[in-house]
């Protein structure tokens, strides 16, 4: 299978996962220390936009940002708090969005590109496919 079929098939059944777990969740149920089902939602989609920017600026040879130059911890309350004000429907769209532009992201890239390693922007320094597999 194809490089790029296989990642973008397993962050499919990742998804389809966490939709089958996110399904009957009480939305405003506490989840994670201080984060319901919306915030951890918020969370992963900033990760996914995240990985959609280094994964471009890769394939075009360009340095990806340090998005998580302050750490982790700060980029994630960042993400989580600038989708606050967002509706419960509208943080799913925004959650749905990222995972589609990650995916694209993945299909745009050059394979040769693919094999090189690249600084993830949660520091990690690895070949694109060993990473995401």
């Amino acid at each position: 299978m194809e490089e790029k079929t296989h990642l973008i098939q397993q962050l499919d059944e990742a998804r389809q996962k966490m939709w089958a777990e996110i399904a009957d969740i009480d939305t405003q149920m506490e989840i994670y220390p201080g984060w319901t089902i919306k915030e951890v939602l918020a969370h992963i989609a900033g990760w996914d936009d995240a990985a959609s920017s280094s994964l471009r600026a890769h394939a075009g040879g360009e340095e990806p940002a340090a998005l998580a130059v302050r750490g982790i911890d700060f980029y994630n309350a960042q993400s989580v708090e600038t989708r606050q004000a967002l509706s419960y429907d509208h943080t799913i769209e925004e959650w749905k969005l990222a995972r589609e532009q990650f995916k694209a992201a993945i299909n745009e890239m050059p394979p040769d590109k693919l094999g090189e390693p690249l600084v993830f922007p949660w520091g990690c320094v690895s070949e694109i496919v060993h990473s995401l597999s």
